[in-house]
């Protein structure tokens, strides 16, 4: 089954983040890549991606064939989307195994889903 790891970010992370030395965080993210490279050698990693900062993005609006775009994240929130795992695992109870690795679970911040597919049958 495949589920969906999403990893939030808040003020509160963000600014340990931005307490670490330039040594502390690229240990943070060495360890990321170990994470990844041990799911990737179970079978269990689809795919994983950091996302960008949410200034970065652009809300897309179609309206009578022509397409608008504006500036930031979709919705203001307190948390956003920092990045995600989709995982291909036996159960649900390893995908929760697998996010409660994650550093953030320690401040609340990791979501698990299910992922869904394009099959009708499904849904």
């Amino acid at each position: 089954m495949k589920y969906v790891v999403l990893i939030y970010s808040n003020a509160e992370s963000r600014k340990l983040w931005e307490q670490f030395s330039a040594a502390e965080r690229g240990a943070g993210l060495d360890q990321y890549a170990q994470f990844d490279a041990e799911l990737e050698a179970s079978g269990e990693l689809v795919v994983s991606q950091a996302l960008a900062d949410p200034s970065t993005a652009r809300r897309v609006h179609v309206d009578a064939g022509r397409t608008f775009t504006t500036d930031g994240p979709f919705a203001e929130a307190k948390e956003h989307l920092a990045g995600f795992y989709l995982l291909d695992v036996v159960s649900e109870a390893r995908a929760i195994e697998i996010a409660a690795r994650l550093p953030e679970a320690g401040l609340g911040l990791v979501e698990v889903r299910p992922a869904r597919s394009l099959d009708l049958a499904e849904w």
